[in-house]
């Protein structure tokens, strides 16, 4: 079995043997694909994934590998974005970015400040009580939102009557304009 995936233009695509990199206008995308019996080769302006004999996983390691390919297609061209919302009741919570950073302070009248590492092309803003997570990479992005949404995990109080913290509010949206 096999499948084949035109790339858009205004994309380049760099296959090396199981590293496979897009880039396009909204960023850079790199993935590594490795399975012994799927493989996937670039011929001209297309992007051929198959497989080398016919199991049902590897039949879905083909399906999976199609799936990202095109998503890092939409996330070079697009780009993805989560929105969340801010939530407290108890004690104003301030976020802010610093650098590659997320902070999180005054949770819950803690001292000291949550804080998060973001993974490079991860772009987070806040504005007032909503948060965005934007990015190209679908996988990262979602990482970078639920590891902010984690961050903000209550641990020893009854969250029926504490529901402080940062929710995801909209996943993975695909930025138009």
């Amino acid at each position: 079995m096999e499948r084949t995936i035109e790339i858009p233009q205004g994309i380049v695509v760099k296959l090396n043997g199981f590293d496979f990199e897009a880039q396009g206008p909204k960023g850079k995308v790199k993935k590594t694909f490795r399975n012994e019996y799927v493989a996937m080769e670039m011929k001209e302006k297309e992007i051929r994934i198959y497989t080398k004999r016919e199991k049902k996983t590897d039949l879905a390691v083909v399906g999976t590998w199609e799936s990202i390919v095109n998503s890092a297609f939409v996330g070079v061209t697009k780009g993805f974005i989560y929105t969340m919302k801010i939530v407290y009741a108890h004690f104003p919570v301030k976020v802010t970015v610093k650098g590659n950073e997320v902070h999180l302070d005054n949770f819950l009248g803690e001292k000291s400040a949550r804080k998060i590492t973001l993974e490079p092309d991860t772009k987070v803003t806040v504005k007032g009580d909503i948060v965005t997570v934007e990015g190209s990479d679908l996988e990262a992005t979602g990482n970078a939102a639920a590891r902010i949404e984690k961050m903000s995990k209550i641990k020893g109080f009854d969250p029926r009557v504490f529901q402080d913290g940062i929710y995801i509010v909209r996943k993975g949206d695909v930025i138009e304009g």
